[in-house]
């Protein structure tokens, strides 16, 4: 069922890489929303399957780069600079983020009733097939309870207060390219210095609990050693915005306190392997925030995102 309540115009906004074994539940996730992007936008990295057959075909605009020019920054930044000036909201969604019901769209747009709000994030929930280590990621992160963060949620929130999520995310599209767009300097993590860069603005960010898409990884061990050393990097590269936000350490051991006991209540036999994985984040962490001490090589085989260290 459509929703012709009034909503502001925006386009939605999706980078692609051989997305095709997403499609089958993402595609039709799109079409049943009750708000229907006025320019719907994929940039495909030079997928070799159906990926870009299938998304001309569902209506989207798409514009396919060479694989090596893929830059979680500049990407999106391509994109957003695409939709008509007449676009007031741009929604970002990643391939293997799927809508869980007909009014994510409409919800999260919502949240831009208030006019200081720059940013608009959804909760992501576990795939059905996710384990009760990487579902406990999603219950964490992503609560069942909205709220809306400013400057003054930093004593509180530290940080925290900056968190968001590009999977699933929608911005003011002229508040966004007022600052500058997203970094395309970082690793990763365009969201999270975009959101810290609004709130040090005195903007205002939402997290809105009823938008909600179907998002989970299952990394093994070694992929998230990699992604822990990219986060860690990204920490020192954003390092001058993030820095009034505080460090990582007091949401990590919360972070870690809530994991084993939701496991010891769900899934006991996990707890070994849990442990495990939180010294191979720790490891990656603290070994990706020293990133320049090492060699180029080393930076490579140590990152998930090795494409990075050869655009720089």
């Amino acid at each position: 069922m459509r929703d012709n309540s009034p909503h502001p115009t925006f386009a939605l906004i999706i980078p692609t890489l051989n997305a095709e074994p997403d499609l089958d539940a993402l595609l039709p996730a799109i079409a049943a929303q009750s708000v229907q992007p006025d320019r719907f936008i994929v940039i495909d990295s030079s997928s070799n399957d159906m990926t870009a057959r299938r998304f001309k075909d569902a209506g989207a605009d798409v514009t396919v780069i060479p694989k090596s020019e893929f830059n979680h920054g500049s990407t999106r930044n391509r994109a957003v600079r695409m939709a008509p000036d007449d676009v007031e909201i741009v929604i970002l969604l990643t391939q293997d983020a799927y809508p869980a019901s007909p009014d994510a769209f409409a919800n999260l747009l919502a949240a831009f009733k208030a006019p200081n709000m720059a940013l608009a994030y959804g909760r992501q929930l576990p795939k059905p097939h996710a384990d009760p280590i990487e579902a406990y990621a999603r219950l964490h992160n992503y609560p069942d309870v909205s709220d809306t963060r400013s400057k003054e949620s930093i004593p509180e929130l530290g940080f925290k207060t900056c968190f968001c999520s590009n999977s699933f995310a929608a911005y003011r599209r002229d508040t966004l390219l007022g600052a500058g767009g997203f970094r395309d300097d970082l690793i990763l993590g365009e969201d999270a210095a975009a959101a810290a860069e609004f709130i040090l603005d005195n903007k205002q960010i939402a997290y809105v609990a009823n938008a909600r898409v179907y998002h989970s990884h299952g990394y093994t061990l070694r992929q998230e050693f990699k992604r822990y050393f990219d986060i860690g990097a990204m920490h020192i590269q954003a390092q001058q915005i993030m820095e009034p936000f505080g460090t990582l350490s007091d949401a990590g051991g919360r972070y870690v306190r809530g994991e084993l006991t939701y496991l010891a209540r769900t899934a006991p036999w996990l707890i070994p392997e849990a442990c495990v994985r939180t010294l191979a984040k720790y490891i990656g962490y603290r070994i990706g925030r020293h990133y320049r001490r090492l060699p180029q090589t080393a930076r490579m085989r140590l990152s998930m995102h090795s494409y990075h260290w050869t655009q720089t």
